[in-house]
């Protein structure tokens, strides 16, 4: 778990530096660092689909994760609750920046590898890149959206710690090619993510949230013997 512990304290500590570092900063630049957010979430999601699709073995499931978990997320209207209960503590756009950066720390190929590589060998590498990583995107975005950016510190741990637990106690259970269709389907939400930032266009991303369950759930109904058969 210190991998795990590592990259949520950079969160952290990412996010109050650029909370403070944002009172330094003109509106002007901060206008300009909000744009530029939006444009690497952009590039981020395109990287993670265009690595991972061509590597896919089912290249029309992403379609219809994204397609289920859309229509169950709107049904849940994960967006809409999200956005008053953050209301609550802000008056800002934070919640658009908590799902942006949710995203970006959880969903990536360092984010769901790393804890298993930490579990079964002891390897932290992966977490503790993904940690400088994250030290740097958390306080890009709580220079944009303020202090309550730390709120999704105890997300990634609660992500991360529940990847390296399942694989404690059940082994490698993550097959490479879950991974892939876990990163086509995350590089699309971020994206999503990056339209919303860039207001070109508001996908209510987080009702998309629930189409990453998709394929973990096509996984596990693949290898039940009556449908594997």
């Amino acid at each position: 778990m210190l991998g795990t512990i590592v990259n949520t304290i950079t969160i952290i500590t990412g996010s109050i530096f650029g909370h403070f570092a944002k009172k330094g900063i003109k509106p002007q630049y901060q206008k300009v660092m909000f744009t530029a957010m939006g444009l690497a979430s952009l590039a981020l999601g395109f990287n993670a689909v265009s690595n991972a699709l061509p590597k896919s073995q089912y290249p029309v499931l992403f379609i219809i994760s994204l397609s289920i978990g859309g229509v169950a997320g709107t049904v849940i209207d994960i967006d809409g609750r999200f956005k008053r209960f953050v209301s609550g503590f802000s008056s800002s756009n934070l919640a658009q920046g908590l799902s942006t950066g949710i995203l970006l720390y959880c969903i990536g190929t360092l984010s769901i590898v790393g804890p298993v590589m930490s579990a079964l060998y002891g390897d932290n590498t992966y977490l503790f890149t993904n940690a400088t990583l994250d030290l740097v995107t958390s306080a890009v975005l709580a220079t944009t959206y303020g202090i309550g950016m730390v709120l999704a510190a105890p997300v990634l741990f609660l992500w991360q710690g529940s990847i390296y637990l399942i694989t404690s106690l059940a082994g490698n259970v993550i097959p490479d090619e879950l991974v892939t269709e876990i990163s086509i389907v995350g590089g699309i939400l971020i994206a999503s993510s990056g339209l919303g930032i860039l207001e070109i266009k508001d996908c209510k991303t987080l009702n998309l949230l629930p189409a990453l369950f998709v394929p973990i759930l096509f996984f596990l109904l693949k290898n039940i013997p009556i449908f594997a058969a």
